[in-house]
C-alpha cells in the first residue's frame, strides 16, 4: 500500500465517522496503518488533522478548514487504485 493511499484511507475512516473539529476519534482506532505515526505528522503538518491530547489518550480528528481539500485528495488516491 502507498503511502499517500494509507493517508487517504486514515482521513476517510475519520470522514465516515464524522470525525470533523472537536469531534475525534482515538488513535488506537487506527492501529491497522502501518506508517500511522508518520501519516498523521504529516497530515498534522499540513493542518488537515488536528491532534486532540487527552489525559488517556490522544484523539484525532478532520479540520474543517480544509474540508473540499481532504474530499478532493481521498477521492483522487481512492480512484488511483481502482483505476
Amino acid at each position: 500500500m502507498s503511502f499517500e493511499l494509507e493517508k487517504a484511507q486514515i482521513m476517510w475512516k475519520l470522514s465516515r465517522k464524522k470525525n470533523w473539529g472537536d469531534s475525534y476519534d482515538r488513535l488506537e482506532h487506527f492501529k491497522r496503518f502501518p506508517n500511522l505515526e508518520k501519516a498523521i505528522k504529516v497530515l498534522q503538518k499540513i493542518e488537515w488533522i488536528i491532534i486532540h491530547k487527552k489525559a488517556g489518550f490522544t484523539g484525532i480528528s478532520l479540520n474543517t478548514a480544509y474540508k473540499k481539500e481532504i474530499a478532493e485528495f481521498i477521492w483522487k488516491e481512492t480512484n488511483k487504485v481502482l483505476s
